[in-house]
């Protein structure tokens, strides 16, 4: 049996009102001044005003770098550098959702280690660790607080670099709903149906373990119980709060079971057309386990279940036909676009993002191996 590496950042806090006792734990680490690299919206909001008080009370530092791109680039990583180099900062503080946080674990790691990002793609490609990162999340989804995952889009390849390597993983993951409070209903959406692709995804993958099965079942069933209502009622601090915990689960289970074509193929539909990473993963999660449905119907069947299909008269091929059934209404329910077109996906553009695709995917532990020409036809049947 193969041994089983288990990573997650060395301190994890969770709950309402629980950035207080973060900004105090910074303050014991002993860093003096912070980069924190975030975005304008949250800056214009406040949400950034709020933190820089918060560390300044106890005694750090900090310079505001607020350029992230919904899909952070290259250039977004070597502008944060130069910010780090000009202010001598000691540790580095995303605020935000999934592209602070991956623009962040950039700058940290080549900060770190020197060179370029385009060094680390691909696997533990790094000598040492990162400068220290702090992960603040504002959203319930990407779990990139806490993952070893980076995310950088090459705009000269128009491709995402997909960099996974344990140097890569947050010091410290901060989820406070109480900052995901109010967030717009369409990026709660994107956010929990991404939470949900990388539950199911680790839990049809090659190297689930009974660790990441259980992460990745209770992410499940909270999704399924929770995210209408966060949706629909974003001032719901239970449903907040229930969705932290369930992308944050969600991410311990891909974070060491990995991920599968959902993400390879969304990472190039990111990276070609500058779409949403939420968005991409919701509208083809369906499709990609209709294709895995013919090695893991007996795991689909399972996923169906947790989601609250009554499965107990179903075989397997039945219970995948229904897990599959479940995922497109919840997705239909929070009002994630019907199909890749309305995104604007032209077909002619197929046989490149599927190339890419096969390219990121060997990084990834898709349960059936797929062609060129079958990843074409997910694609298709997705537009």
């Amino acid at each position: 049996m193969a041994t089983f590496k288990f990573y997650i950042p060395a301190i994890n806090l969770m709950g309402a009102g629980c950035l207080q006792e973060a900004a105090a734990d910074i303050k014991g680490y002993g860093y003096r001044k912070a980069l924190i690299v975030t975005d304008k919206i949250l800056n214009q909001i406040g949400v950034v005003a709020k933190l820089t008080t918060l560390l300044a009370e106890h005694g750090i530092e900090s310079v505001v770098f607020d350029e992230t791109k919904p899909n952070p680039t290259m250039a977004n990583v070597e502008s944060g550098l130069a910010m780090i180099k000009a202010n001598d900062c000691d540790c580095v503080i995303s605020l935000g959702g999934g592209s602070p946080h991956d623009c962040a674990k950039g700058i940290a790691l080549v900060a770190a280690n020197g060179g370029s990002i385009q060094d680390y793609e691909g696997v533990d490609r790094s000598a040492k660790p990162q400068l220290p990162l702090i992960a603040i999340n504002t959203t319930a989804g990407t779990a990139s607080e806490m993952t070893r995952f980076c995310i950088i889009t090459d705009d000269a390849r128009h491709v995402k670099m997909a960099i996974i390597d344990k140097h890569v993983t947050p010091l410290m993951s901060v989820n406070d709903p109480e900052l995901m409070l109010a967030k717009p209903t369409g990026l709660t959406a994107a956010t929990g149906m991404d939470a949900l692709t990388h539950a199911i995804e680790a839990y049809v993958s090659t190297i689930a373990t009974p660790v990441t099965d259980a992460s990745a079942i209770m992410a499940i069933q909270l999704i399924a119980k929770h995210l209408r209502t966060a949706v629909n009622q974003g001032d719901d601090l239970h449903a907040r709060e229930q969705m932290a915990y369930a992308q944050f689960l969600a991410g311990m289970a891909f974070n060491n079971a990995s991920l599968g074509y959902v993400h390879a193929m969304a990472h190039q539909l990111g990276g070609f057309y500058d779409l949403p990473h939420g968005v991409c993963n919701a509208v083809l999660l369906p499709h990609v386990q209709a294709y895995n449905a013919q090695v893991s119907a007996a795991r689909l069947k399972e996923v169906a279940r947790y989601m609250g299909v009554d499965v107990s008269t179903m075989n397997d091929e039945q219970g995948a036909a229904a897990a599959i059934k479940a995922i497109k209404q919840l997705a239909l329910d929070v009002k994630i676009p019907a199909g890749l077109a309305q995104l604007g996906v032209k077909a002619d553009d197929f046989d490149t993002l599927a190339s890419n695709a096969l390219k990121d995917a060997c990084g990834f532990t898709n349960p059936k191996q797929a062609s060129h020409e079958e990843i074409v036809a997910i694609f298709r049947a997705a537009l």
